[in-house]
């Protein structure tokens, strides 16, 4: 990955090329062995560095996370040129999705292709000792952690690996683990960052002790360990160094990335082409492209293949003076009455509406592929998450109403909304509702629905008992002999 402002680099071909073997391998059973002489490595901090730099680059390939994360739920449409367009999105947009499927696929592979690097890290943490080292491997864990987390959401029980590679031939004995135990692991890798990591870095785009805290609590949120997120994420509010950006409106704009709000940011640049061949191996923001207004003439965005779009019920989810709404949503329509010039082509399932937070932007480099080399960074966590899961744990735990309005209601006076006074179940509908306005464009509806059990009831064709996990690639089950049990209904 190179970071913003060219934190990192690659500085060893080699290294690159062995790496390489696994960002570009069609799932996590079927790659080569590393290079003969890979275990030579790690005789140096630079070659620990560069090894964390490629665990660091498979976030960007997360951008299919985020993108089927809205398509899957109530929030959007699959869109796109037509109802042949990417089939895999399209067949999650209608939950009609299946063990072959090319996205959920690239999930799973690409996921695993991060918890590979991370794992080569620490394979060999006690080869070579360095100032520093510890932030090194605490940088390795979360990161381990991260794609385990989405792993586990995508997919239920996956095979655990810990400070080791999955490597060709391990198909014919690893099992997959109950997703109860890799959480177990997520929450130990989590913690050990948090205790290690500094409060704040001098390099953007590297993890800081906040971001290991916020996901940590995110993981016991996701579990309903109410008293242990709440009591994580609360220290993460009260002890910083994060805080609500004062303009909701400048949040998503390219020059102000890595702001006070963004908790964990991941890094994309304009720098580098990109093509179809290998969408993970673009340093650009691949979804950007895809969100984008089809065939677009006009002031201040890019054109792009209008996937993604936004429905009526998610515009309307927006109450009346809700400054947010125009942030997050681009009324097309509205937008060519205001600006002179404007010409676009409707998509399937034109909804006239976009994603505004993440469409292309006038202005960058237009690297060829132009709409997969957006540099807009996706902001994985932001502080107004925070306070929305923090607020959720205290009420659904029966800790504290009284804190948990105070921390919806410091998102809601940002939006120049009312406070909510409510209790009890009312305030959870309340939270619940406000993480869908706040947090719209952003990847994490489909999860919130289905971890609340509000699925079935918000999503068109959504079948419970099936739904609320996406199916293992098929080929991984054939990999493996057909030892492996496929998710419930697939």
């Amino acid at each position: 990955m190179k970071m913003k402002h060219n934190i990192f680099s690659y500085t060893i071909a080699y290294f690159v090329l062995f790496m390489g073997m696994l960002s570009c391998s069609d799932n996590f059973v079927d790659v080569d062995s590393f290079d003969e002489n890979s275990e030579d490595f790690f005789n140096s901090e630079e070659d620990y560095q560069s090894a964390l730099t490629a665990a660091y680059d498979l976030l960007q390939s997360t951008y299919l996370n985020v993108m089927l994360g809205e398509i899957a739920s109530d929030n959007t449409l699959a869109g796109g040129e037509s109802a042949t367009d990417v089939p895999g999105i399209q067949e999650v947009d209608d939950m009609q999705h299946t063990p072959v499927n090319a996205q959920l696929r690239d999930i799973w592979s690409w996921m695993f292709a991060g918890v590979n690097r991370a794992n080569y890290i620490m394979e060999f943490k006690d080869k070579t000792d360095f100032p520093g080292k510890e932030g090194v491997l605490a940088e390795a864990t979360f990161l381990r952690a991260y794609y385990y987390f989405e792993l586990v959401k995508w997919f239920g029980d996956v095979p655990l690996a810990v400070d080791k590679r999955l490597q060709f031939g391990d198909q014919d004995i690893v099992e997959r683990t109950p997703k109860a135990e890799v959480y177990a692991q997520i929450e130990q890798d989590l913690k050990f960052a948090a205790a290690t990591l500094p409060v704040t870095q001098s390099e953007i785009g590297r993890v800081a002790r906040g971001a290991a805290q916020a996901l940590l609590g995110k993981v016991y949120l996701y579990q309903e360990k109410f008293t242990e997120s709440a009591t994580v994420l609360e220290e993460l509010i009260k002890n910083g160094p994060y805080d609500l950006v004062t303009d909701y409106a400048t949040i998503f704009e390219n020059e102000h990335e890595n702001n006070i709000e963004s908790v964990f940011e991941v890094q994309y640049t304009d720098e580098e082409g990109a093509g179809f061949g290998c969408l993970q191996c673009s340093e650009g923001n691949v979804a950007v492209g895809f969100n984008g207004i089809r065939n677009y003439s006009g002031p201040v965005f890019e054109s792009g293949f209008s996937f993604n779009v936004p429905t009526q019920e998610v515009v309307d989810a927006f109450e009346d003076g809700d400054s947010r709404k125009e942030v997050a949503i681009l009324d097309i329509e509205a937008w060519a009455a205001q600006n002179n010039g404007v010409s676009y082509v409707e998509g399937y399932e034109h909804t006239g509406y976009y994603n505004r937070k993440y469409i292309s932007r006038q202005g960058d480099l237009n690297t060829g592929d132009a709409n997969l080399t957006n540099p807009n960074n996706y902001r994985a966590i932001r502080f107004a998450d925070v306070l929305l899961m923090a607020a959720e744990a205290l009420n659904r735990g029966n800790i504290s109403d009284l804190r948990a309005q105070g921390y919806l209601n410091r998102v809601r006076s940002r939006a120049e909304l009312a406070d909510v006074t409510s209790t009890g179940a009312n305030l959870t509908a309340a939270i619940y509702h406000e993480r869908r306005v706040e947090l719209v464009g952003e990847g994490h509806r489909f999860f919130d629905l289905v971890r609340t059990g509000k699925a079935a009831q918000e999503i068109e064709g959504f079948t419970t008992n099936k739904n609320e996990l996406f199916p293992i690639p098929s080929i991984e089950l054939e990999l493996t002999g057909n030892r492996w049990t496929q998710n419930p209904g697939y």
